[in-house]
């Protein structure tokens, strides 16, 4: 129903999180070079338990690979740059949702790019920084995934 794309991702247990999220979730995980980690790290292992088997997770080489291979979906970023909060936008199915490396989001040029409508936010106070990138992954796509009624369109 919905693509998550973790673009240049660098803390194994994260993407493990996230992993283990979209096997749950049913969700395609897409991840975007160059990666912090070995698909084979064993923190990332850890962190994603045997939910690997279960998940659809293809590495490409590029951002824009890896929209042309999804078909270049309606895609929505989720930083802290954001001025629209993630509650408010209405999710459609084949949405897909890109979040960015832990340690600097996404690049500047990318959310340029974008329609501001597409670029969403997850409120906080005011002096936080961002949340962890597995929680933010989480708290978006169970509310795209709600807004559908929790069907997975497969």
């Amino acid at each position: 129903m919905f693509n998550l794309i973790l673009y240049e991702p660098e803390i194994p247990p994260n993407t493990g999180n996230i992993i283990r999220l979209c096997a749950n979730t049913g969700t395609p995980l897409h991840l975007i070079r160059p990666l912090g980690f070995d698909l084979d790290d064993k923190k990332l292992r850890r962190a994603g338990l045997d939910y690997r088997e279960f998940a659809d997770v293809q590495v490409h080489d590029s951002l824009d690979h890896c929209l042309e291979a999804l078909g270049r979906p309606r895609m929505l970023a989720i930083s802290t740059r954001g001025k629209t909060a993630y509650s408010e936008h209405r999710f459609r199915p084949g949405d897909t949702l890109l979040l960015g490396p832990e340690t600097r989001g996404l690049p500047g040029d990318i959310l340029q790019s974008m329609d501001p409508a597409h670029v969403l936010r997850i409120p906080m106070l005011a002096q936080s920084r961002s949340l962890n990138l597995s929680n933010a992954a989480a708290v978006v796509l169970y509310e795209a995934w709600r807004q559908q009624g929790f069907t997975t369109g497969r």
